[in-house]
């Protein structure tokens, strides 16, 4: 009697486990693909805040490259960079961005720039920086990145690509130098990044450039 019990309650358990993990597959099957959709139109989103959709008629999603530059863009894996392009005719790129010399560690960002290569716009994507002083960087904190819009190479000059406390151009943050200055550099350096890669990454060759 009681081996036909134990028998019988863990044949139970056993369809019972079987017919939860059926469930749990079947809903996760069922939501993956809005999962992805949700996953790749906040992706969307926060390219757009960089190069708005008025500036260009592909989707950056799906003209991508990888790149795994660890010396200027301070990646440590390979990421994507996007392209944005008007009528088939290179608009600007948005590139991965790693600044390892945060106060709390890597500060991850994406930087876009023009086809003149000036600063379309920066965002933070991750950091640990510390709450109401390096976490400025945040856009949902302040706008600070704004200060590099329209910068490029020659404006400022490469001597004033730091903050103001280091006879540079940017300001920094009350109570917090480090911080600011991390990102300062990991913008510039994703700027020569730009310059040092800008046939690759356009489709353009210098002459084309030239050409009326």
């Amino acid at each position: 009697m009681l081996g036909q019990s134990i028998s019988k309650n863990s044949l139970l358990l056993g369809l019972f486990a079987v017919l939860t993990t059926g469930v749990i597959a079947g809903t996760y099957l069922s939501t993956r693909g809005l999962i992805q959709e949700n996953i790749r139109h906040a992706e969307e989103r926060a390219l757009l805040q960089i190069i708005p959709k008025t500036r260009h008629d592909n989707s950056m999603l799906d003209d991508v490259g990888a790149v795994s530059d660890s010396e200027l863009l301070g990646l440590r894996e390979t990421k994507k960079f996007y392209r944005a392009t008007q009528n088939a005719k290179f608009v600007g790129v948005i590139l991965p961005a790693t600044a390892r010399d945060g106060y709390t560690g890597d500060i991850d960002m994406i930087v876009g720039i023009n086809l003149d290569g000036s600063i379309a716009g920066v965002r933070v994507l991750s950091h640990r920086e510390t709450p109401g002083l390096g976490d400025q960087v945040d856009y949902k904190k302040s706008h600070w990145v704004d200060g590099f819009l329209g910068k490029s190479l020659t404006n400022p000059e490469p001597s004033k690509w730091t903050v103001k406390k280091d006879k540079g151009v940017f300001d920094q943050f009350t109570g917090a130098t480090i911080t600011p200055r991390a990102v300062t550099g990991a913008v510039h350096r994703a700027l020569l990044y730009f310059e040092a890669n800008r046939s690759s990454i356009t489709g353009i060759n210098p002459t084309q450039e030239t050409q009326p």
